[in-house]
């Protein structure tokens, strides 16, 4: 899969330029522009952070030709916890496994 495409495609399925990715994603625009004019490959936690701005999961990112909707519960479940320490990211998994 070709990442910097697929980011393109996502951008311009919403319409946005690289600035206004940048904006949504709280990247800077020299990093958006440095991934596709110097052809650099973003992180996999600035792809994460570029995933999290369109609404969607690195698994939705990479699968290919099937879209998966989320539901507003599981969009705003991955939108908060990009903002969590590792540390709280266990604990909430092993909450979760505790209530199977």
């Amino acid at each position: 899969m070709d990442v910097k495409q697929r980011i393109t495609e996502l951008m311009q399925r919403h319409g946005w330029s690289e600035y206004r990715l940048a904006k949504e994603s709280g990247l800077s625009i020299s990093t958006i522009s440095n991934m596709f004019n110097r052809n650099t490959l973003p992180s996999i936690s600035t792809l994460q952070v570029i995933c999290d701005s369109f609404g969607i999961s690195l698994a939705q990112f990479f699968s290919e030709g099937t879209e998966v909707e989320l539901s507003k519960d599981q969009q705003e479940l991955f939108s908060k916890w990009r903002f969590l320490t590792a540390e709280q990211k266990e604990l909430i998994l092993q909450l979760i496994d505790n209530m199977k």
